[in-house]
């Protein structure tokens, strides 16, 4: 049966960590559906499934990332907001607001309803930075803040950077490809500090469940990153707004029945 929670969570780890929907917030409500039993094993699991997902974008961006000192330096300035905000307040993320379904399903229809908003409002500058390479590292620093905002569950990562993106001066495709490279050292962090904390306590069947997970998730984001860049060629991310709202209003149903 562990195997089978793992390989959901996997499913919905890597479908959504790179879309802006909060990945964090579907493993909290799969969680929740599935009726898992409480305790800090799954809690580290939710955390270190991310890498996974990651290891699809380092699969296919490790050349822009490490190859290029332009790209790379943009992405340690616009990490170090999360990397400070997130190491002082880990212990009460984990603690109050990881598996808090009420600040989850808050965030998920604050953010589609901002999503849905800024979508009506936004305009593309004719200036719009097309490289990543080319962003200012102020430029950077603003996703790197709009990014730290996500520590809360639920508010979605992809979705801060990309509207700070957005906000900055960046070009859709530019600032969703600068999301996916900025997700390496963010949930490369987040994950080894989870794991530095509680993997020594896991027994050999739970590395045995999170491996399994890794595989998954591993998979269905490198679908999920291909699918993406296509999808916003075409589309804005009002419907990704919508969803959010959607899915916030049919889980807070489910609760009350």
């Amino acid at each position: 049966m562990e195997f089978f929670y793992a390989i959901v969570l996997g499913v919905v780890e890597g479908v959504t960590e790179f879309l802006p929907v909060s990945s964090t917030g579907h493993l909290i409500l799969a969680e929740r559906l599935l009726a898992l039993p409480p305790s800090e094993f799954w809690k580290s699991f939710i955390v270190a499934i991310q890498l996974g997902a990651i290891l699809a974008v380092g699969a296919l961006y490790w050349r822009q990332l490490f190859l290029s000192r332009a790209v790379f330096t943009r992405v340690v300035v616009a990490f170090l907001p999360t990397a400070v905000i997130g190491l002082f307040l880990y212990p009460f993320i984990k603690e109050y607001l990881l598996g808090n379904t009420t600040v989850v399903l808050w965030a998920l229809a604050v953010g589609g309803a901002a999503i849905v908003l800024f979508e009506r409002v936004y305009r593309e500058p004719w200036q719009a930075v097309e490289q990543v390479s080319r962003m200012s590292y102020r430029q950077a620093l603003i996703i790197g803040l709009a990014q730290a905002v996500a520590v809360v569950p639920g508010v979605s990562r992809a979705a801060a950077t990309i509207v700070g993106g957005l906000l900055a001066g960046l070009k859709r495709r530019t600032i969703v490809e600068f999301s996916f490279l900025l997700a390496i050292p963010t949930m490369a962090a987040a994950t080894g500090l989870d794991l530095l904390e509680t993997g020594t306590a896991f027994s050999v069947s739970e590395w045995s469940v999170l491996g399994m997970g890794f595989v998954v998730s591993f998979v269905f984001a490198l679908a999920a990153v291909r699918w993406l860049l296509r999808y916003i060629s075409r589309h804005t991310f009002t419907a990704f707004g919508w969803y959010r709202l959607a899915l916030a209003a049919f889980y807070a149903l489910f609760l009350l029945l």
